[in-house]
């Protein structure tokens, strides 16, 4: 019947369909599987994406429909709704039928890699995701990889040393005995996941109208809906324009857990194949709205590694394996990393409204603290990104409490060139100092035309205090900010002027 349809989320698990029937949109996947399900082994720590405690894999079918991808993902800010038609693998997912455990757990516990055992679920779903690349390249992951992979998993207990030592012997042991069984059977879940896909063509009404079906909808009207086209979210909004749109989560799912909040219309992107895509011209790259974080890292890190470096202190690899750029955007936050980077390489912004588009500079899109040009109804389709052209220099460095996934107290980011010895074409931008992230125009002006030797520190002082208000914020005094602003500056300049020309090309 047709409200079992709109009213049931299916996703697989273990090779099994589940049907999740008559729960709030607003369910966490981490409440639906321990509450529900009770795989009680994914722990709730923070309910903010920050501890990992909660890691879990969730899967889609890969493009050539014979196997899963997976993505770590923080089930404590994912909405069961965005579940429907994917696969998810628990931490009791690893252990074989027979009783074997995977290479991670056996090693964590032969390496003393758990105290109280609270966070390890987590740890292992995070180490059992990266080491799937292990049996295809044929050699153990290094201990930076391993680290990288941990930096969204937090242990109060053992140091991590021993976790780390374990993820290497794992790797070494199954690389020497049995390299499978680092990866993650999916074989009983394939067949499954082709029963469950999703529609990916939108259907209509008899009067020709496209009728968007919700995943879940309530007796008081509210509904969340999983469009599988652009066309379908453009109409969707335009009949209800104060829709919130769903993405990776990373900021819904706080609102959901700290504030309580239970958002009437939930449109979810994740399903339009539209927004998850990279196209290239030979000057620039569009960026859909559902590309995440780390694919934006993958493309950007050949040519501009600083931007690559912002983004992977910005957030763990389960954070970018979903928060999105568009998202980071158009949440409009006063210290949003990935913008001044985006504002500094000249970024602009493809916005929708039905079946019209317009498009908007970035450095035109904010009105204020979180506020911007979109109108009701108008969303992000994409953002295009100008690729850097011989001889452009890119420079940016985020200052934070914590090195890695931390607040900024500002985040500074520098495009430039150098001719004749002189910085050319300058654009330098911010967060923290400002209700937006925003250009620095007066900076600009004073580095313009100059030779790195001559930009003096006072210059910079004077056009920093004629550009911004002086505010002290929860994560820094305006002393402390200001005095950063000025020498991330000072140490790009500094640093161009010490570089060969051929270092300066792209």
């Amino acid at each position: 019947t047709m409200t079992q349809v709109t009213n049931t989320v299916r996703f697989v698990l273990d090779g099994r369909i589940v049907e999740a029937q008559g729960k709030r949109r607003t369910t966490t996947v981490l409440d639906y599987l321990r509450e529900e399900l009770h795989r009680t082994g994914t722990k709730e720590g923070c309910a903010e994406g920050d501890c990992g405690a909660c890691v879990v894999l969730v899967g889609e079918l890969n493009a050539a429909g014979n196997g899963v991808d997976y993505l770590p993902v923080n089930a404590c800010i994912q909405l069961l709704p965005s579940l429907d038609g994917k696969s998810v693998k628990t931490i009791e997912s690893l252990k074989k039928p027979d009783g074997t455990l995977h290479p991670v757990q056996d090693a964590m516990v032969k390496c003393h890699g758990s105290q109280c055992g609270f966070c390890t679920p987590g740890i292992v779903m995070s180490l059992a995701h990266v080491v799937q690349v292990v049996p295809g390249r044929g050699q153990a992951l290094s201990r930076g990889e391993i680290n990288d992979a941990l930096s969204g998993n937090l242990c109060r207990c053992t140091g991590y040393k021993p976790i780390i030592e374990a993820t290497q012997q794992a790797c070494s042991t199954a690389l020497a005995t049995d390299p499978a069984s680092l990866k993650i059977d999916s074989s009983a879940d394939v067949p499954l996941l082709k029963e469950i896909k999703r529609a990916t063509h939108p259907t209509y009404s008899l009067d020709g109208e496209i009728v968007v079906q919700p995943v879940v909808r309530t007796k008081k009207g509210s509904e969340f809906v999983s469009p599988s086209t652009l066309a379908e979210v453009a109409q969707y909004l335009v009949q209800n324009p104060g829709t919130t749109l769903l993405a990776g989560s990373s900021e819904i799912g706080l609102q959901v857990n700290k504030q309580f909040a239970r958002p009437g219309h939930i449109c979810y992107l994740g399903n339009v194949a539209e927004l998850k895509t990279i196209t290239e011209t030979p000057k620039a790259w569009r960026i859909g709205a559902m590309v995440s974080l780390e694919r934006v890292l993958e493309l950007v890190k050949p040519s501009l590694p600083d931007f690559a470096e912002v983004l992977r202190r910005f957030g763990s690899p389960p954070i970018r394996a979903t928060a999105t750029l568009a998202g980071n955007i158009a949440n409009g936050s006063p210290i949003g990393d990935s913008m001044p980077c985006l504002l500094a390489l000249g970024a602009t912004l493809v916005l929708r409204k039905g079946d019209k588009t317009r498009t908007v500079a970035l450095d035109k899109f904010y009105t204020g603290q979180k506020q911007t040009v979109l109108q009701p109804a108008e969303f992000i389709e994409a953002i295009e990104l100008p690729k850097p052209v011989a001889g452009q220099t890119f420079r940016a460095h985020k200052v934070s409490k914590r090195f890695e996934q931390d607040i900024s107290a500002t985040c500074c980011a520098m495009s430039f060139s150098l001719a004749g010895g002189k910085l050319k074409n300058v654009k330098l931008a911010y967060n923290g100092l400002a209700p937006s992230p925003c250009r620095a125009p007066k900076l600009e002006a004073v580095l313009e035309g100059k030779a790195p030797a001559d930009v003096s520190a006072e210059a910079l002082e004077a056009a920093i205090s004629a550009s911004f208000t002086a505010r002290d914020g929860l994560r820094a005094t305006w002393a402390y900010r200001s005095l950063v602003a000025r020498n991330l500056v000072l140490e790009f300049v500094e640093d161009a002027a010490e570089a060969p020309a051929s270092s300066v090309a792209a």
